[in-house]
């Protein structure tokens, strides 16, 4: 099924192997109620297996792309072109799965992928039946939410007693029920507690290697102590915390156990980035010490916390923000080679505030995890003649930030990371990222996670059990 389609990326469409950022918003502006333009633009494998290779609909696409001009085409000409192009492919069937092209683009579905394909809608599936005595199928039935909600949040399904009790209830008393559950089963060791739901969420952003570990559960080479990332991560996600502070948050998170509660800190002796320079996880000192380690430009830095937080994974070709002048390649990698500029002009401003933040120091004593301004002139001169002409103030989609607090703080506002977290969640409560047939509802869910809710996961979450996603066997 489709994989949702990621915010930022660029459409690859034309006859040059490099990205052509001005597609994205050319296809949304084309069909600006498509569900992958609601607060998300397709990605190159929209058109593309992997540039400049077309998929079958890129394929279709440049025929009807200004036939017989010259190629390659201006960015001037490629955006004057692209609409006449779209149009014309409409009522093709690109991946020959039954539904045309411009099916596929209002559905949310790719139109290059035959196993992506719109899902029939006048209600239940055929064959089912709407009358069965134990769950209403194919619509959202509380008994069926009911029942999720205690497996999902407190690890328990309900007794047979508990399961009576809901049904003899009326609907609105059945919904206050499913609410109280919710919070109830939040507090739970299952959900909150250490190796629970919400550390299973970290698991990817924070990336942990046993063998590295300080503190409790120290493995053979202990370099820093990720259970502070956790910590962090947990506690944004609970009561009425801003989720957004696993980015931006200046403090540190301390945990106790019997039960897990969570309490702020504003140090740590596991810490040593100064205030002004934190940026909550991104700078934790496990974050810089194993994605930072010895590299004079934190490339794996920024792009993980671009694919962790914002969900935008480059090496997928999402994402892209081509920077004019980009890449300058300070560091001498050859990242202005074709093959690699297309993404390099995106990834190297994205990396810029991440100049002075040193990860892994063997050769100075107290240097480790902590931002230091002359880093490059003092650890790294001589990686390459320009590295100490690395600047700090970089781009995050598109738009200039000063350093790595902006960086954080823009990201953090951003709709990427509102569709980021609840795709998480999603993800874990219904156990896949949305299809096309629930894209409205998971649109719905995260504009208000990000609008009436800000950013508050705990009430999101009672949106997100409210859906038929969710309640519908």
């Amino acid at each position: 099924m489709l994989r949702r389609l990621i915010l930022g990326a660029a459409l690859c469409l034309s006859g040059e192997a490099l990205a052509k950022p001005p597609a994205s918003n050319v296809f949304c502006a084309t069909y600006p109620t498509a569900p992958t333009c609601t607060g998300q633009q397709p990605a190159c494998t929209y058109c593309h297996v992997a540039p400049p290779q077309r998929n079958a609909f890129g394929t279709a696409l440049e025929a009807q792309l200004a036939p017989g001009a010259p190629r390659p085409l201006s960015d001037a000409d490629f955006m004057y072109a692209l609409p006449a192009a779209l149009r014309a492919v409409e009522a093709q069937d690109a991946d020959g799965d039954g539904a045309s092209n411009l099916v596929e683009h209002q559905r949310g579905t790719q139109p290059a992928d035959p196993n992506s394909v719109p899902a029939e809608t006048g209600g239940c599936v055929a064959g089912t039946d709407p009358h069965n005595p134990q769950y209403d199928v194919c619509r959202y039935d509380t008994r069926f939410a009911f029942r999720r909600v205690l497996l999902d949040f407190c690890g328990q399904s309900p007794t047979y007693a508990q399961l009576k009790e809901f049904a003899a209830l009326n609907a609105d008393e059945q919904r206050s029920r499913l609410d109280a559950e919710l919070d109830r089963c939040t507090t739970s060791e299952f959900w909150r507690g250490k190796n629970g739901q919400l550390w299973k969420l970290a698991h990817p952003k924070i990336r942990p290697v046993g063998s590295l570990k300080a503190g409790e559960d120290k493995g053979a080479i202990p370099l820093a102590d990720y259970y502070d990332d956790y910590n962090l991560f947990a506690w944004s996600q609970l009561e009425d915390h801003d989720a957004r502070e696993v980015m931006t948050a200046k403090y540190f998170v301390r945990r106790d156990t019997h039960p897990t509660r969570y309490s702020v800190a504003t140090t740590l002796p596991t810490q040593f980035v100064d205030e002004a320079h934190r940026a909550g996880n991104i700078t934790s000192s496990w974050s810089l010490i194993y994605f930072v380690m010895f590299t004079a430009l934190p490339r794996n830095a920024a792009s993980q916390a671009y694919r962790a937080y914002l969900g935008l994974d480059i090496a997928k070709q999402e994402g892209l923000y081509s920077i004019p002048g980009e890449p300058r390649d300070y560091d001498a990698k050859g990242v202005t080679a074709a093959t690699c500029a297309a993404c390099h002009a995106t990834l190297d401003p994205l990396s810029y505030p991440f100049r002075n933040y040193q990860g892994l120091s063997l050769t100075a004593r107290n240097t480790s995890a902590r931002y230091i301004p002359s880093r490059l002139e003092t650890y790294f001169s001589d990686v390459a003649p320009d590295i100490t002409q690395t600047p700090e103030a970089g781009y995050l989609f598109g738009k200039p930030v000063a350093d790595l607090v902006e960086w954080a703080q823009v990201g953090a506002n951003s709709d990427a990371f509102a569709i980021a977290t609840v795709t998480d969640y999603w993800k874990l409560l219904i156990g896949h990222a949305p299809k096309p047939e629930e894209q409205a509802e998971f649109v719905s869910t995260w504009q208000r996670f990000k609008g009436t809710h800000g950013y508050r996961v705990q009430r999101m979450l009672h949106d997100l059990i409210r859906t038929e996603a969710y309640g519908a066997p």
